[in-house]
C-alpha cells in the first residue's frame, strides 16, 4: 500500500467514512484525482485528492516576476498550484454570493484531501449530449457569471475552512507566461514550425498591448476553467444556483471576459456562433453598465491568448506526456484562434502568425 493510500484511509477513517465504497473517477490533465464515496445508507460524496508535493509551489504574493519565474510554472501562471485550501476558500466565497459550490464536510488541507458534496453526474456537456436544449443551460451559466461579476472586486484574502488564501491577480506575468506555452511547445509537437529568439521576442511584443489591457481589467473573480465539463446542472435549485461549479481551485482576480470566452469558445465542444451571440447579449442585458465595445475588444484578445495557451498545453500533453487524445481538440482551438485573429485589435498578433505559422499548420 502506498503512503498516499495510507493517508487517504486515515483521512476517511477520521471523517467516519472508512466503510464507504470507493469508486475512482476518470482522470484529467492534472495531478488531481477524485473518487465517489457511497455510504452504507446510500449517501454519495466525493473524495478530492491533490497531493501538494505533486506540484511546484504556488505564487507568493510578495514575489517579483523574476522570483516567480525561478519558482516554476505554478508561480508564473497557475498561481494557486491547485491547492486544496485554495479550493476551500474559493468555495466559501462563491457560496457567500448565493452560487453553488460543494459543501466540504471534511478537510485535511496540509495533506491535500477533502470530502465534498456530490453534485452528481449532470455535467452540462453530458446533459446536452443526452438531448437537453443547450440554450437554457448556457444562459443559466451566464446568469451565474453576472452574479459573480456584479459582486465586484473580490477581497485580496479569501477565508475558508482550510485557512486564509490570497486571491492573486492574473497579471502580465501570468498572461504572457500562458501565451508563451505556444512558442515553447508547438515546435516540439509539429516539426513544420520553428521559432528562433527573434520570433519569440516579436511574439511577446505582438501581445504586449493585449496583455496590458487584460491585466488592467482584472476586476472580478474568475473561475478560470469555466466550461461545460466543469458545470453541473442542478435544476432543483433556483436562479444562478442551478449552476453547480467544480474545479475552481485555480481561481484568480481577472478580466471579466475570461470565464465568458472559456465557456463560449470551448476547447472540448462546439458552441454555435448564434448561441455565443445570444449568451453575450444576455450577459450585457444583465450588466448594462458595461461598455460593450471596449469589453468585446478585450474578449477577442484574451480569447485568442487563451486559445494559443491551450494549443501549447495540448501540444505539451501530446508530445511530452504521451496523451494523444488531446489531438482531437486542436482543430477546434485553431478555428477559434483564426476567427479572433480577424479582429482589428489583434492585427499585430495576426501578422506574427502570418510570418511564422503556415496556414496548413493552423487547421
Amino acid at each position: 500500500m502506498s503512503d498516499r493510500e495510507t493517508l487517504r484511509l486515515d483521512f476517511l477513517k477520521a471523517a467516519g467514512l472508512d466503510q464507504a465504497a470507493r469508486a475512482p473517477l476518470p482522470g484529467d490533465a492534472s495531478t488531481r484525482r477524485y473518487e465517489r464515496l457511497t455510504t452504507a445508507d446510500g449517501a454519495s460524496l466525493m473524495l478530492m485528492d491533490q497531493a501538494p508535493a505533486a506540484e511546484s509551489p504556488p505564487a507568493d504574493p510578495a514575489w517579483t516576476p523574476a522570483q516567480r519565474q525561478a519558482a516554476g510554472w505554478n508561480a508564473v501562471a497557475r498561481l494557486s498550484a491547485g491547492r486544496i485550501e485554495a479550493f476551500a476558500a474559493v468555495a466559501a466565497h462563491l457560496k457567500s454570493l448565493g452560487l453553488s459550490a460543494p459543501e466540504i464536510p471534511a478537510l485535511d488541507a496540509p495533506n491535500g484531501l477533502a470530502v465534498l458534496e456530490d453534485f452528481g453526474d449532470a455535467l452540462f456537456a453530458r446533459v446536452i449530449e443526452d438531448g437537453a436544449d443547450e440554450t437554457p443551460l448556457y444562459l443559466a451559466a451566464i446568469e451565474a457569471l453576472a452574479t459573480l461579476h456584479d459582486a465586484g472586486n473580490p477581497p485580496q484574502t479569501l477565508h475558508g475552512p482550510g485557512g486564509d488564501w490570497p486571491l492573486l491577480t492574473y497579471d502580465e506575468t501570468a498572461l504572457q507566461g500562458g501565451a508563451d506555452l505556444f512558442v515553447e511547445w508547438l515546435p516540439r509537437f509539429d516539426d513544420r514550425v520553428r521559432f528562433d529568439a527573434a520570433a519569440v521576442a516579436d511574439w511577446r511584443e505582438a501581445w504586449a498591448a493585449l496583455v496590458a489591457s487584460g491585466a488592467a481589467g482584472a476586476s472580478v473573480m474568475a473561475h478560470r476553467d469555466y466550461h461545460a465539463e466543469n458545470l453541473i446542472w442542478l435544476p432543483e435549485r433556483q436562479g444562478p444556483a442551478r449552476v453547480g461549479m467544480i474545479d475552481f481551485q485555480d481561481a484568480v482576480r481577472a478580466h471579466p471576459s475570461w470565464d465568458l470566452h472559456s465557456l463560449l469558445q470551448d476547447a472540448r465542444r462546439d458552441v454555435s456562433p448564434a448561441l455565443e451571440a445570444e449568451a453575450l447579449d444576455r450577459y450585457f442585458a444583465l450588466r448594462p453598465q458595461v461598455d460593450r465595445a471596449a469589453f468585446m475588444a478585450d474578449y477577442a484578445g484574451l480569447a485568442a491568448l487563451n486559445e494559443a495557451r491551450i494549443i501549447g498545453i495540448f501540444a505539451r500533453l501530446i508530445a511530452r506526456d504521451g496523451k494523444p487524445r488531446y489531438r482531437q481538440f486542436l482543430p477546434r482551438m485553431w478555428r477559434h484562434l483564426n476567427t479572433n485573429l480577424e479582429q482589428p485589435a489583434l492585427a499585430p498578433v495576426a501578422r506574427w502568425f502570418d510570418r511564422h505559422v503556415p496556414v496548413e499548420v493552423r487547421a
